[in-house]
C-alpha cells in the first residue's frame, strides 16, 4: 500500500474565510513529509482536520487505502494517527507516566498499576531513543523533554503516523539536532510522519517529500532532493525572498545603553547575570548570542524593569534607570519586543487595535481625565495595521485570532511607533515564516539606520550573524567576547556560546 494518509480536495472554512481551500496531501509509508507554509497559510487547520478536532466542509480522507470519517481524536488514535502539538498538552504536576498514561492507564484489580505503566513507557522510551525519566514531575524537566513527553504520549497510544506541528520552534539548537534524530529512529521503525514547519534548512536536512500551501491553497508537491530552499521559499510566499538581509554598513555613534557590573539573581537566589558589561551606541544593532538559560531573559528583564536588580547600573542616554518602574524605563525610551509575546507582548482576548496602544493609552489622544477616546485608538491601530502589514479581518479582531506572524507585526508596529532611544528585539522572528522574517528584519535595521539603538536577542545565530554589526557573546550571565559578524563564522560562535576562549593564533585552545 503506497499512500498512509490521502487527503483528497479538503475544504475548511470558517465564518469569513476559507483556511483550506480544495488541498490534496498524500503522505507514503515510512516517509517524512513537510507541509510548508507562511503563518496563516492554513497548515495547522489542515492537520487539526486529518486528527479530528475540526470537521472538513468538503473532500475525502483515506487511511491505508480506505475512507474514513474522522469526527474526533479519539478516532484519529485508533486509526494510528498522533499529533503532537505545538503548545504541549500536558499537566504539570503529574509525573512523565502519569501524563503517557492518562485515559488509557493500564489496570491490576481495578486500580491504576503504576509500576506497569512506567514499564511500558521506559521501554518505548528506549526503543526510539528518547531518554525521558518516567519518574520525573513535567514543571521540573526542560521544554525540550516534555516535547519528548508528547511524542510518547502517540507512541503509547500505537501511532503509525505522526503529526508534529511547528516542533522545533521552542527548542535550543542541541535539542533540534536530537529531535532529528529521534524523527529519523522512528522511521527506521516503520513510522511515518508529517512535519508542519516553515524552517526550510529542516526540510532540506530531514523531510523525503514537501507539499506547500499558500493562503489556503495547495501549491504542489516536490522530492525535496530536487528542490532548493530558494525555490521553497518563493513557492511559500509566492515572490521572491532575500535570505542575505540587504544593509549599509553601521555609522555608530554615542553610547545609548550603558550596562555595568550588572548582577541579577533568580527567585532562588542565584546569581544569572553575574557583573555584566554592555554598550549600545546610537545606530548600531548589537546581537547577543547565547545558549538559552545563561542569562538573557533576566538581563532583558533587568533593562525593561520586569526583574529587580543585585547591582551594578544600567544607564539610557547617560541617566541611571536600575529598578525603576516598568512604565518609568519606557517613558524615558525603550522600546521592547518581548519574548514571549502571549505572556508579556499582548493582552489575547483585548481587540488587536487596543493591543497596539498598550505602551501609550493613558495618554493624549488616546484618553483624557482617565477616560478612554476609542476613536483615536481604534484610528491609530488602523493607521500601524497597515503600515506594519498586519493581516487581521479587522481592528476590532481579538489578538488571540491572529496568526503568530502578524500577532509579532502588531507588537513590533507598536514599539517603533512610540520612536524609542533603545529597542529591545527578544527573538523577534521566533516561530515565523521567512516571509514575516525578512518584514522584521528590515524593520530592525531601519530602525538603526534612523539613528537609534538596536539590542538582538535570538537563539537562531544566522538571525545573530546577519542582522547584527557586533556580537556579544554571553556565557553563564558574563559577556566573555565580542565579536565581529564579517569575520567570525558560526562555528566559532558555537564554540564561544559553549564557553570556550577564543583562540588567537599561536595559543593553545582550552575546551
Amino acid at each position: 500500500m503506497e499512500h498512509v494518509i490521502e487527503m483528497l480536495n479538503i475544504r475548511k472554512e470558517f465564518p469569513g474565510i476559507v483556511a483550506n481551500d480544495n488541498i490534496t496531501l498524500q503522505v507514503k509509508k515510512g516517509e517524512i513529509h513537510a507541509l510548508l507554509g507562511e503563518n496563516g497559510a492554513g497548515k495547522s487547520t489542515l492537520m487539526n482536520v486529518l486528527f479530528g478536532l475540526y470537521q472538513p466542509e468538503k473532500g475525502e480522507i483515506k487511511v491505508k487505502g480506505n475512507p474514513v470519517k474522522i469526527t474526533n481524536p479519539n478516532i484519529a488514535n485508533d486509526l494510528g494517527i498522533g499529533m503532537v502539538h505545538q503548545h504541549f498538552m500536558l499537566v504539570d504536576t503529574f509525573t512523565v507516566t502519569e501524563n503517557i498514561v492518562l485515559g488509557k492507564e493500564p489496570k491490576a484489580l481495578g486500580r491504576i498499576d503504576i509500576k506497569k505503566a512506567e514499564k511500558d513507557v521506559r521501554e518505548i522510551s528506549e526503543k526510539y531513543g528518547l531518554s525521558v525519566d518516567p519518574q520525573a514531575k513535567i514543571s521540573e524537566i526542560s521544554v525540550g523533554m516534555q516535547q519528548r513527553v508528547e511524542i510518547l504520549k502517540t507512541l503509547y497510544r500505537g501511532a503509525e503516523i505522526l503529526i508534529f506541528d511547528e516542533p522545533t520552534a521552542v527548542l535550543t539548537p542541541q535539542e533540534i539536532k536530537e529531535l532529528i534524530q529521534i524523527m529519523k529512529n522512528l522511521i527506521n521503525e516503520g513510522k511515518s510522519i508529517i512535519l508542519i514547519t516553515h524552517k526550510l534548512k529542516e526540510i532540506m536536512e530531514v523531510c523525503d517529500r514537501v507539499t506547500v500551501i499558500r493562503k489556503g491553497k495547495g501549491i504542489g508537491t516536490l522530492d525535496v532532493s530536487e528542490t532548493n530552499p530558494i525555490e521553497l521559499a518563493s513557492l511559500m510566499v509566492g515572490r521572491e525572498v532575500t535570505f542575505k538581509t540587504d544593509k549599509i554598513d553601521a555609522v555608530p555613534k554615542e553610547n545609548v545603553l550603558e550596562i555595568k557590573d550588572l548582577t541579577v539573581k533568580d527567585s532562588r537566589g542565584v546569581s544569572v547575570v553575574n557583573n555584566l558589561n554592555l554598550d549600545v551606541r546610537a545606530g548600531e544593532i548589537v546581537g547577543i548570542a547565547g545558549v538559552d538559560g545563561n542569562g538573557q531573559s533576566e538581563l532583558i528583564e533587568a533593562i525593561t524593569g520586569l526583574m529587580k536588580a543585585e547591582s551594578g547600573s544600567i544607564k539610557l542616554a547617560g541617566k541611571d534607570i536600575l529598578n525603576m518602574k516598568p512604565r518609568k524605563i519606557t517613558e524615558s525610551g525603550i522600546g521592547h519586543i518581548p519574548q514571549d509575546r502571549h505572556k508579556h507582548g499582548l493582552v489575547l482576548d483585548f481587540p488587536i487595535g487596543e493591543n497596539m496602544v498598550l505602551q501609550t493609552y493613558y495618554q493624549k489622544p488616546f484618553s483624557k481625565n482617565g477616560v478612554l477616546n476609542y476613536k483615536a485608538i481604534y484610528q491609530k491601530a488602523k493607521t500601524l495595521i497597515q503600515e506594519f502589514d498586519v493581516r487581521t479581518p479587522s481592528e476590532f479582531t481579538p489578538a488571540r485570532a491572529l496568526s503568530g506572524g502578524n500577532q509579532q507585526k502588531a507588537i513590533i508596529g507598536r514599539e517603533v511607533d512610540r520612536d524609542p532611544e533603545l529597542l529591545i528585539a527578544a527573538q523577534p522572528t521566533r516561530g515565523l515564516d521567512v516571509g514575516a522574517i525578512e518584514f522584521i528584519h528590515k524593520r530592525l535595521i531601519e530602525q538603526r539606520d534612523n539613528g537609534k539603538a538596536v539590542l538582538l536577542i535570538s537563539f537562531e545565530l544566522d538571525e545573530i550573524m546577519n542582522v547584527s554589526d557586533r556580537i556579544a557573546v554571553i556565557y553563564e550571565g558574563k559577556i566573555i567576547e565580542i565579536v565581529d559578524p564579517k569575520t567570525t563564522t558560526e562555528q566559532e560562535l558555537g564554540l564561544l556560546m559553549a564557553g570556550s576562549k577564543r583562540v588567537k593564533a599561536g595559543e593553545q585552545t582550552n575546551g
